[in-house]
């Protein structure tokens, strides 16, 4: 792609704040290419001005950078090991009401498969979620709350019988009750303050876009928005390499304790 990619970098985040130093650089920039060259556009100057003149390329932009591979209780053993050890634990150290953060939500699949599985534990009414993105496309997904059948796979059948409608073969909604429990946010991991004293936070399958250096200063801000002995939950493919460093404990696999 013709131009001058750091110029570009530099554009954007002004446009966007989004900034994309942070990210693997030759991973994003061959998304980046790619998506110009399906626009038709000669080079990066010609697309930072459709950028700043058609919303329609501006949105596209926006969620075209932002990963959004989401399902309902992706990894269901990770799931049974939070039904089992890890929300009765957090019960036993904070109460019942728990402060608890999905950042990097997506569409909604995540926080809405903890709403579900904390009603085996308290009334619907108790649970509140704070959901955060980037992505204000994936966020207006997530209120809206249609899923495709294949996003609800791994989900329990209980709570598939209980909490959806089935619209037609591929589209189930779900239900308003949950929906009610979930309080959907924009933040940008990278610039935004982070809501503070959590008990548990969850942040899966983002991290792995993030370069090195990006990755330990949000490790860090989210040691800070944690209570002492909070938990954070990360993806399967996220494990912290030197966690003590950054004042984690390795609790469980994939489950950090703050010390």
């Amino acid at each position: 792609m013709p131009g001058d990619y750091e110029s570009f970098k530099k554009k954007v985040f002004d446009l966007t704040k989004i900034d994309l130093n942070c990210y693997k650089e030759r991973q994003m920039k061959r998304r980046i290419d790619s998506l110009i060259a399906k626009r038709g556009v000669k080079d990066y100057e010609a697309y930072v001005a459709a950028l700043k003149s058609k919303k329609d390329v501006f949105d596209e932009f926006v969620n075209y950078l932002t990963i959004n591979v989401s399902e309902f209780y992706r990894n269901p053993e990770q799931w049974v090991l939070l039904e089992k050890e890890i929300f009765p634990l957090l019960f036993k150290r904070f109460g019942k009401r728990l402060k608890i953060w999905s950042a990097a939500c997506s569409t909604g699949d995540e926080p809405y498969s903890l709403v579900m599985l904390l009603t085996k534990f308290m009334p619907l009414n108790q649970i509140h979620i704070i959901a955060t993105d980037i992505d204000k496309q994936v966020l207006e997904k997530a209120r809206l709350g249609l899923y495709n059948v294949k996003s609800l796979k791994a989900l329990p059948d209980e709570f598939k019988e209980k909490y959806f409608t089935k619209i037609n073969e591929k589209t189930y909604q779900i239900s308003e009750e949950i929906k009610k429990c979930v309080e959907f946010k924009e933040h940008n991991l990278l610039k935004d303050p982070y809501p503070n004293n959590c008990d548990i936070i969850i942040c899966r399958n983002v991290m792995i876009y993030f370069t090195e250096e990006a990755k330990i200063e949000i490790y860090k801000k989210f040691n800070d928005a944690l209570k002492k002995e909070g938990v954070l939950f990360v993806g399967s493919t996220e494990q912290i390499i030197q966690p003590k460093t950054l004042k984690f404990s390795s609790f469980k696999s994939f489950f950090y304790e703050k010390f």
